[in-house]
């Protein structure tokens, strides 16, 4: 018994310091009850690619390899989408890319691959692959709700090859990006201002400076030299396949001068119709007290 006072006492003065020891907090106080007005979104834009594979290996790329997106829609009979990357996580889809003043899209974007093979070389030139209207209708769903979500204003759902008009096709001139305009969810040139402005630039072209600075506007990465060098014409054969899919040679014609024109030229706001006075409240003519009274039928 006498032997184990001394443990017991031994364990009484560990268990008072453990009490007096101050604990360390399990994380820092935060109070949330305050909120910054200057913030936004981190997610402003939506990118859209051609994988150029089928769809077993386009899986593949985008699962086992460093690049990747966000959702890949299928080319089923019955499309749907892999959710792939959650979309609050960066995925690697952009690469080098820039939009008017923004750089390295990919931390600031959606990433959106659509099975199709992409294009192939023949005797009479490159011949894109069209996409499936149910591929389409899937998109267009999709597109809605991230819209509505991270509110994208409608000229930030871009193609990859807006961002990288130097080095990227996709998603080609197939893509029927006026489906996507008709649905609410990009900005297109309207035809009749197009063809108001149509012979003013058949009668006289503007200079390769002018197309620049138009595309700059617009948002492309556009050499600034008055030349038309290949850099300018490959964001003209980018502007053309969008914009007018018929002939994308990266020729700065009319057509193109008129369609750049209308996109860079907002349709100025109409006052609103001013409020109808209102009708003056009719005036009561006075009567008097005579003429108000009852006439009497009977004679005194």
């Amino acid at each position: 018994m006498s032997k184990l006072l001394p443990l017991v006492a031994l364990t009484a003065a560990v268990s008072l310091l453990s009490g007096c020891a101050t604990v360390a907090p399990a994380g820092p106080r935060i109070d949330k009850s305050l909120s910054a007005r200057g913030q936004s979104e981190r997610i402003k834009y939506i990118i859209l690619h051609y994988t150029v594979a089928d769809l077993p290996r386009s899986i593949k790329i985008l699962t086992q390899q460093d690049v990747s997106a966000h959702y890949l829609l299928t080319n089923t009979d019955q499309p749907f989408f892999y959710a792939l990357v959650d979309e609050s996580r960066q995925s690697n889809h952009a690469g080098l890319s820039s939009w008017k003043i923004y750089n390295q899209l990919n931390s600031a974007s959606i990433g959106i691959e659509i099975v199709n093979p992409g294009f192939t070389e023949t005797p009479q030139g490159r011949v894109y692959a069209p996409f499936k209207q149910a591929q389409i209708d899937q998109l267009i769903l999709l597109l809605k709700q991230l819209v509505a979500r991270y509110n994208i204003k409608p000229e930030n759902i871009l193609g990859h090859n807006d961002i990288a008009p130097q080095r990227k096709q996709d998603p080609g001139p197939m893509f029927p990006w006026k489906q996507l305009a008709d649905a609410g969810l990009l900005a297109w040139p309207e035809p009749s201002r197009v063809g108001a402005r149509l012979p003013l630039y058949t009668e006289q072209l503007p200079d390769v400076a002018w197309f620049q600075r138009k595309l700059a506007q617009v948002g492309y990465a556009t050499p600034q030299t008055g030349e038309l060098d290949q850099a300018t014409r490959n964001v003209l054969v980018v502007f053309q396949s969008k914009y007018r899919q018929s002939l994308y040679d990266g020729t700065p014609d009319a057509e193109t001068a008129a369609l750049l024109d209308v996109l860079t030229s907002p349709v100025p706001e109409l006052p609103a119709p001013a409020a109808p006075m209102p009708a003056p409240a009719s005036v009561a003519t006075p009567v008097s007290a005579s003429a108000a009274l009852p006439r009497s039928t009977s004679s005194r």
